[in-house]
């Protein structure tokens, strides 16, 4: 085994956080993924609400000063599809081998965190940020476009159990991540076999782990984030 291969990852991930953010964090779609692939690795916790991602030492490895970061023997990936798709390729798991695979699993990665996901963020800040007025007409659009996403989900999943390929792979990390926004919202209700994708996918061990893990980092119990 290489040098390499013994290495002990750097998770950068959010500790200390305001309340509405805690468990929400994309790092724990990397956190997963590590999980599921059983790569060695340990946690930098971060401190949002002290300022220590907008840092001079975390600027340099963080282009856009977020988590997640990963630290790989001084190989330092950013971006959460980009970690979880490096540690799927390190591993040689959550990824299929064959060119095609390969890429229909980055196809659909993108589709998690470019088409899907800023959705339901523009959702989240109409919630945060709305006032009254003109902020329902453009909840309901947004609203409309999440159901066409979801809608067409819907549709990819008739017979079929993951996302992309035949088993879980790293889109199935990318877009449960994405849709667990959703977990306390009405809009996934419509969709069963959306709800039952995401089902299957937070009932896996790895995840549970990473959960309780993310809930001790906290300090938190973890039915307070699941």
């Amino acid at each position: 085994m290489s040098a390499a291969g013994l290495s002990i990852i750097t998770l950068y991930a959010i500790g200390n956080i305001f309340p509405e953010g805690r468990g929400e964090t994309k790092d724990l779609r990397a956190q997963w993924a590590l999980e599921e692939t059983g790569l060695a690795y340990r946690v930098h916790a971060l401190d949002h609400t002290a300022g220590e991602l907008d840092g001079e030492a975390y600027s340099r490895i963080s282009p856009f000063h977020q988590a997640p970061v990963i630290d790989d023997d001084g190989f330092v990936v950013a971006e959460s599809a980009a970690v979880v798709l490096y540690l799927a390729e390190k591993a040689g798991k959550l990824i299929p081998s064959d060119f095609e695979g390969r890429t229909r699993v980055i196809q659909w990665c993108f589709a998690a965190v470019g088409t899907v996901e800023p959705t339901l963020t523009c959702l989240d800040f109409i919630k945060i940020f709305g006032s009254d007025g003109a902020d329902h007409q453009l909840e309901a659009e947004v609203r409309n476009l999440a159901r066409r996403w979801l809608g067409h989900l819907e549709r990819r999943l008739e017979d079929r159990e993951w996302i992309a390929c035949a088993d879980f792979t790293a889109a199935d990390i990318m877009l449960a991540g994405v849709l667990r926004r959703l977990r306390k919202s009405d809009l996934i209700a419509p969709f069963p076999r959306v709800k039952a994708y995401c089902g299957r996918c937070f009932a896996r061990p790895a995840w549970q782990r990473t959960l309780g893990r993310c809930a001790e980092r906290l300090g938190m119990n973890v039915e307070d984030i699941r």
